[in-house]
């Protein structure tokens, strides 16, 4: 099979098949840069890093994991979570419930979203077996209940709240969540038609604080106990943190120690955990290769940019790691700091950085961008007309951990 597929950004769920050869080994980013000189942006898929990061997450967690599929819903990506151990999806719209349902039969779909259409709880109800769907307002409950009322079967039903701020880098409770009185007047109103009860919260993408989550489960435990209704599920969500060059989280058992000691004092023992990292598990294990088509200064204008896989570059002016492939690149030049400017014809396609490189990158370089697992691929856009890529899975380590960025060999066979 062919380790290389072109995509559009134009319903990438779609058009994607497996990449993986099983009786081949899986080639090396700079092997395929070298084969292929791509013109084009290169995503690179790292299989065993999103397993491994898969394995070591539900090792760590007391309870059931539950992968977030909108931070990357790639094929290669999910059957490598899969591998990890991955049984359990949270889905957020009616096609990304129906791609897991057709890579994994037996998979466990839960619909996380706290808004839905009307049409997209009855697929997932009639039509995809989802038993599980969140709330948080008397609309959607409302909503909930007629799609599926024809029904004898109940649905489990998730109660969202609303958190103070905790400093992480969206705040996701400014859009969803309900406040206390709200939160437990639905736990009052969701338990006889529930068929299982939980609370749910998300403290926020890229959440650097383990204490974020302590004081998210107290204030869950303070709900539960106003409502006075049996609860069967905390969702301690996602925000799981990852490291990039300018920022460096606590490893992950700080934050599964803060988890188990708060659960520890709510002294509900019949509480069962659930978790919904989606950038922990997979943002180690994807990177960008792109060509630099001008340079100006200390500008670098390549063939990829925020309407691509590098959004969070411009919007949260995140730093990623990054190393040159060149053939024959020398290692003696000194490293500088660049910023970059995306193909499209827009002023506002621009990213910093700073990005790390050496002195000397030039027209034509290639550049493997990393630390893009989570939301490189799929906030893709057409715009501008450059949405051609593809997709390639390799063997390569994840260019950062939470130790520090370790740059691989860099350089081409000439």
């Amino acid at each position: 099979m062919s380790l290389i597929e072109n995509r559009a950004a134009i319903g990438p769920l779609h058009r994607h098949v497996s990449l993986r050869a099983d009786s081949q080994a899986l080639p090396t980013v700079a092997g395929m840069v070298q084969t292929l000189r791509p013109s084009e942006p290169l995503h690179c898929i790292r299989p065993d890093v999103i397993a491994a990061a898969a394995q070591s997450f539900t090792a760590a967690f007391n309870g059931d994991v539950l992968y977030a599929v909108k931070c990357n819903p790639e094929p290669a990506v999910l059957r490598a979570l899969w591998e990890g151990g991955i049984r359990h999806f949270d889905c957020a719209s009616i096609s990304e419930v129906t791609l897991v349902r057709r890579l994994f039969p037996g998979a466990q779909i839960h619909f996380m979203h706290p808004v839905k259409s009307r049409p997209a709880i009855r697929e997932a109800w009639a039509v995809h077996g989802v038993r599980d769907f969140v709330l948080d307002s008397f609309g959607e409950l409302e909503k909930i209940n007629q799609e599926i009322s024809t029904d004898s079967a109940r649905p489990g039903l998730f109660v969202r709240i609303a958190l103070p701020e905790t400093g992480a880098v969206i705040n996701l409770s400014k859009k969803f969540g309900a406040d206390f009185e709200t939160a437990v007047a639905l736990l009052r109103a969701a338990r006889p038609l529930a068929s299982r009860l939980g609370v749910a919260f998300h403290a926020g993408s890229q959440c650097l604080d383990p204490l974020a989550w302590r004081d998210a489960i107290a204030l869950a435990g303070e709900v539960i106990r106003a409502a006075g209704v049996r609860v069967d599920v905390l969702d301690v969500g996602g925000g799981f943190p990852v490291a990039y060059p300018d920022m460096d989280p606590p490893p992950l058992g700080a934050f599964m120690a803060e988890i188990d000691a708060a659960y520890d004092r709510l002294d509900m023992p019949g509480l069962k955990l659930w978790a919904e990292p989606g950038r922990a598990l997979v943002a180690g294990g994807g990177s960008v290769v792109v060509q630099v088509q001008l340079r100006r200064g200390n500008m670098l204008y390549i063939n990829d940019g925020v309407y691509g896989a590098l959004a969070d570059a411009g919007a949260l002016k995140f730093c990623f790691p990054t190393r040159l492939l060149r053939a024959g690149h020398s290692a003696g030049a000194p490293d500088q700091a660049f910023g970059f400017f995306g193909p499209s014809c827009d002023s506002l396609d621009v990213m910093n950085g700073p990005f790390i490189l050496p002195e000397d990158v030039a027209e034509g370089d290639w550049i493997e961008i990393g630390q893009l697992g989570a939301y490189g691929t799929c906030l893709r856009t057409a715009f501008n007309g450059f949405d051609r890529a593809a997709l390639v899975e390799v063997s390569d380590r994840a260019m950062m951990d939470t130790a520090g960025y370790e740059p691989e060999p860099s350089s081409l066979a000439a």
